[in-house]
């Protein structure tokens, strides 16, 4: 097993996944060494390997899989596939996995999301840590001897199986026949949209559903407005019911109403934990703070228990096992279900929206605006010098007014009874990111204006 001696494994090994330029950062020597370190930390006997359409997926994914059978392990590659359907196969099979993807980043990018068996994410401090430290082990004294008795490898397509978990998760029996376009910005929601939507009464309208992890249309971070651009114009020319857009390993989906308008997030976790609690009376969902006020209500309104959360995946997925929750929902389109290993599922949840949609007999704007409450910002990012300075700049502006209250669970979030405010460092660029939501359009424009004046007049 050879080594990679020059990679820097600070540089590519994050909070909660490896993720880095190819082969600048790393390559499949590493990848080799990382799937072994794997085995060794999670202990396992036998792990799942899936990959996205990325041009270095394919050699990267086979070395980490003879990594993992140098340690003795048997290897499940299952191939193409989205990052949810590697945490289904993970689940389903009760097996550690490994997806080699880069999600939404350039072309040049990958990177591994691992987990242990039932989807349990491995994150820095969840095992992500020790394994970083053991190939790093391995490169300055050399990998050990490979085990007597190498793993198996062995091929087996889950797509089949994948599609027929969700379909038996939502009731899709009554929906009227719905035309849907989808933009699967050249990802893998290519790949498993047409197998998933292939038995429902859908006319699907498909956009880029080439695998090309060039990424020759548009980025596939739907999240970014120039990037739904051509699905809002597509879903107004067909006169379409909707229109979906999922990122580039397709475990994110971003909704796009009969207008062209798109959908809050927010309104789209509220709508589904409305659904949720329905099956699950007085269940807990979680949200993370930056979170539409319209969330705690629309759970609270149903009967069930909201409760907050860091922003995160990791955060979300700790609080999902220690509540027991039915359902949690991000800001960023990530929508995590207890029926789904408390894994992240963008295409649960857009089955979810198909299913209200198809039963509700009036357009999809007409069904969000019950759940699509209050003016937001958007998140707006802001380069600046000093995080801390300027966070404690706007903390000192804020914290003396009447009525106003502060907490810092994850980043500082400033409350009115009329508006609120979160402002949150970002971990890897010298970024501040705001989100503000209030009552009314102006007064949210209002309180925007006054925070961004603070944060950049350095």
């Amino acid at each position: 097993m050879a080594a990679s001696a020059a990679a820097d494994l600070s540089q590519i090994v994050k909070a909660y996944d490896v993720r880095g330029v190819v082969p600048d950062q790393w390559d499949e020597s590493l990848a080799e060494l990382l799937g072994a370190a794997f085995v060794q930390v999670t202990g396992a006997d036998a792990i799942v390997v899936g990959h996205d359409m990325r041009p270095s997926s394919p050699g990267l994914s086979a070395a980490f899989a003879r990594g993992a059978t140098g340690r003795g392990a048997d290897v499940t590659l299952i191939g193409l596939c989205s990052t949810d359907q590697l945490y289904f196969a993970s689940g389903h099979f009760g097996l550690p996995g490994a997806m080699f993807t880069a999600s939404h980043n350039p072309a040049q990018y990958n990177g591994i999301k691992m987990c242990r068996a039932g989807a349990a994410p491995v994150g820095q401090d969840t095992g992500l840590g020790e394994i970083r430290e053991l190939v790093e082990s391995w490169i300055a004294s050399g990998a050990p001897a490979p085990v007597r008795t190498a793993g198996s490898v062995t091929e087996r397509d889950t797509l089949d199986e994948y599609a027929a978990h969700l379909l038996s998760l939502v009731d899709l029996s009554t929906i009227r026949p719905l035309k849907v376009v989808v933009d699967a910005g050249n990802g893998m929601g290519g790949h498993t949209v047409p197998t998933v939507f292939a038995a429902l009464p859908i006319e699907l309208v498909p956009m880029y559903f080439e695998l090309d992890g060039t990424f020759p249309n548009h980025e596939a971070n739907p999240l970014d407005p120039k990037n739904i651009v051509d699905l809002q114009a597509r879903v107004r020319a067909e006169g379409a019911d909707i229109g979906l857009a999922f990122d580039g390993d397709a475990d994110r989906c971003f909704v796009v109403d009969e207008r062209g308008e798109g959908v809050s997030p927010s309104a789209i976790t509220a709508l589904v934990a409305a659904r949720e609690l329905a099956k699950h009376p007085g269940g807990t969902v979680i949200h993370n703070l930056i979170t539409s006020w319209s969330v705690p209500e629309v759970v609270r309104e149903h009967g069930g228990a909201p409760v907050r959360t860091r922003v995160g995946h990791s955060f979300i997925k700790e609080e999902m096992a220690r509540t027991g929750a039915i359902f949690g929902g991000e800001h960023s389109a990530h929508y995590y279900f207890r029926d789904f290993w408390n894994a992240d599922t963008g295409m649960l949840a857009a089955l979810h929206v198909l299913a209200a949609l198809g039963t509700h007999g009036k357009p999809l704007s007409d069904l969000v605006a019950q759940y699509d409450r209050y003016a937001g910002s958007g998140e707006i990012n802001s380069t600046v010098a000093d995080q801390a300075a300027r966070t404690a700049a706007v903390r000192e502006a804020f914290a003396a007014r009447e009525g106003i209250t502060v907490d810092t669970l994850d980043g500082l979030t400033v409350s009115d009874t009329s508006w609120w405010f979160n402002l949150r460092p970002s971990n890897t660029e010298p970024l501040l990111r705001l989100n503000v939501e209030a009552r009314d359009e102006a007064t949210m424009k209002a309180v925007r204006d006054e925070v961004l004046a603070l944060v950049r007049d350095a």
